[in-house]
């Protein structure tokens, strides 16, 4: 009798290496990193400085390629795939945050969350109302129509989460999210983020440095010198 399939992980990446050239020298951000991500998990990519967390982000989300190794999405070799598909995915599948908000402008905080529904060629009606939904969901209802200079550093970043969460992805890959936040803020934006994703049922990864943070988290990846240095489960944590 055979048994239930195994359902993939989100993300599963084997002997994952990356380089890259400063000067005159090769600086070695992954050295054979292996990891698997489920559905659902709330993950903190933790390390200091250069060991490695934006790098493989980046790769998870098929912004980078590796030098070596293997990086798998919902089952698909990512390696297998075109430009197209490889930008369809982070299109349809994959939800991005970064330490800079990366907002338009002169776009409002509506526009700027419905502006991924716009690229992907959703109807204007369906648009506005999902991106007023994603806006409610992050507390800033009544702040649709101020542009990001009018916003403070918090809601920017409650503003980019929105965007990202928008298209109802299957992941979040959340890269520093909070460096340009004051450590109030910066709680909040995390504690928003696993809100969400357990409401969406979204994997969330976080990088992080922040120690406040990463004592939340309920599974902590540690990453030392490009290598995976302890891989910790705290179900107890509440984040």
């Amino acid at each position: 009798m055979s048994g239930a399939v195994r359902e993939a992980p989100v993300f599963r990446v084997e002997g994952l290496t990356r380089s890259y050239r400063v000067g005159d020298a090769d600086v070695r951000a992954l050295a054979g990193v292996d990891l698997e991500i489920g559905s659902g998990e709330l993950v903190v990519v933790a390390g200091p400085s250069g060991s490695g967390k934006s790098t493989l982000l980046h790769l998870l989300g098929a912004l980078d390629a590796p030098d070596a190794g293997r990086v798998f999405v919902e089952g698909r070799d990512l390696a297998t795939l075109g430009e197209r598909q490889r930008t369809l995915l982070r299109r349809r599948r994959l939800g991005f945050v970064f330490q800079a908000f990366h907002l338009v402008p002169v776009l409002d905080a509506l526009e700027n969350v419905e502006y991924p529904l716009v690229i992907d060629g959703v109807p204007r009606a369906e648009r506005r109302a999902r991106a007023a939904a994603a806006l409610d969901s992050v507390g800033l209802g009544e702040r649709m129509s101020h542009r990001p200079d009018r916003l403070s550093g918090g809601e920017r970043q409650r503003v980019a989460i929105a965007r990202a969460l928008v298209h109802r992805p299957r992941a979040v890959l959340a890269d520093e999210p909070t460096g340009n936040l004051d450590s109030g803020n910066a709680l909040r934006v995390f504690e928003l983020l696993a809100a969400l994703g357990r409401e969406h049922g979204a994997t969330v990864v976080v990088s992080t440095h922040d120690p406040e943070l990463v004592a939340r988290a309920p599974r902590v990846v540690t990453l030392r010198d490009g290598r995976v240095a302890r891989d910790e489960r705290r179900p107890e944590a509440v984040s």
